[in-house]
C-alpha cells in the first residue's frame, strides 16, 4: 500500500479509536466529523475545511423507538450519515454484513430484522471499537452477532457467505473504493444485494473541491461522485444500481442511499 494511503487508514484508525475510548469511558457521543488536529499539517497537505457537525450524521438519523431499545453506549458510538438497515428490506433468516461496524448499532439493529435464523456480522479494523461492540451486543441480549476483525477492502469471509452487505458512512472512508466494491460483490451470495449510506458528490466537483470541504475522517474528503460510485460498482460486476441522495452535508455533497445486486448467474 503506497504511504500516503497508509497514513490516511492509519488516521482513521486513531480517530475511531479515540471515539470508542471515550464513549466507552461514558465521555460522551460522538458523531461523524473534523478529527482536532494535534500536530501541524504536512505542508503538502492542503488546509481541509471540517464538516459541520449538526443533525446529518449520527443517530438522530435513527428513529426514537431504534434509539431506545439499544444500549446507550450503541447509540452514543454511531458515526454515519444514514440509517442503511431501514433501506437494506431486510428479511428473517438472512446473513447480513455491515461494513465499518464501529460500536454495533447496525448490526444490532439487523440481528433484530433477519431474527434467531438469520445472522449479522460486523467487521471494523479498530480493536477499541470491536470492543465496544462485543460489550454492547453483551448487554443487548444479542446471540446471533458476530465482529470480525479487518479491513473493509480485505472481507475476512469466504465468497457467497452473506445475503445483504450494508454500510453507514464507511466507504468513502477507504483508501481503496475498487477493492471494497470486489471484495462486496465477492462475499455477496447470488442475487444478494447492497444496501448502503455513503457520502456522494455532484459530478461537478473536482477531488480537489471535495477535499476543502472537509477531511478523510469528516466524511466528505474520500467521497466518490454519483458517477464514479456507479462506476465503481459496475466495474466489479454489480447490476440494478441506484443511487438516491438523501440530504445535503455539505455544498455539493449529499448523504445517499445506494442499492445495488449481485447478478444470479
Amino acid at each position: 500500500m503506497r504511504e500516503q494511503s497508509t497514513d490516511l487508514r492509519e488516521t482513521v484508525r486513531r480517530r475511531y479509536a479515540a471515539t470508542a475510548v471515550k464513549v466507552a469511558e461514558g465521555a460522551g457521543t460522538a458523531c461523524c466529523g473534523p478529527e482536532p488536529q494535534s500536530q501541524p499539517q504536512s505542508q503538502t497537505q492542503p488546509q481541509l475545511q471540517p464538516v459541520e457537525v449538526d443533525e446529518n450524521f449520527g443517530s438522530a438519523l435513527y428513529p426514537t423507538a431504534e434509539r431506545d431499545s439499544l444500549p446507550t453506549k450503541a447509540v452514543a458510538a454511531s458515526l454515519g450519515c444514514g440509517n442503511p438497515t431501514a433501506v437494506a428490506e431486510l428479511r428473517e433468516g438472512e446473513r447480513v454484513l455491515d461494513l465499518g461496524s464501529g460500536g454495533g448499532i447496525d448490526v444490532l439493529l439487523s440481528a433484530r430484522r433477519v431474527g434467531p435464523t438469520g445472522k449479522a456480522y460486523g467487521l471494523d479494523m479498530t480493536e477499541e471499537m470491536l470492543a465496544l461492540a462485543l460489550a454492547n451486543a453483551e448487554k443487548a441480549g444479542a446471540t446471533n452477532v458476530e465482529f470480525l476483525k479487518g479491513t473493509i477492502e480485505a472481507i475476512p469471509l469466504p465468497a457467497n457467505t452473506v445475503d445483504v452487505v450494508i454500510s453507514n458512512c464507511v466507504i468513502n472512508l477507504s483508501v481503496d473504493k475498487p477493492a471494497v466494491f470486489t471484495e462486496t460483490f465477492r462475499v455477496l451470495t447470488p442475487g444478494g444485494r447492497i444496501g448502503v449510506s455513503d457520502i456522494v458528490a455532484d459530478d461537478t466537483l473536482t477531488p480537489e473541491q471535495r477535499a476543502e470541504r472537509g477531511d478523510y475522517v469528516g466524511c466528505i474528503a474520500g467521497a466518490l461522485s454519483f458517477t464514479e460510485y456507479r462506476t465503481g460498482l459496475e466495474a466489479a460486476g454489480f447490476t440494478g444500481i441506484d443511487i438516491t441522495p438523501t440530504h445535503p452535508v455539505a455544498d455539493g455533497m449529499h448523504s445517499a442511499v445506494i442499492r445495488a445486486t449481485k447478478p444470479r448467474s
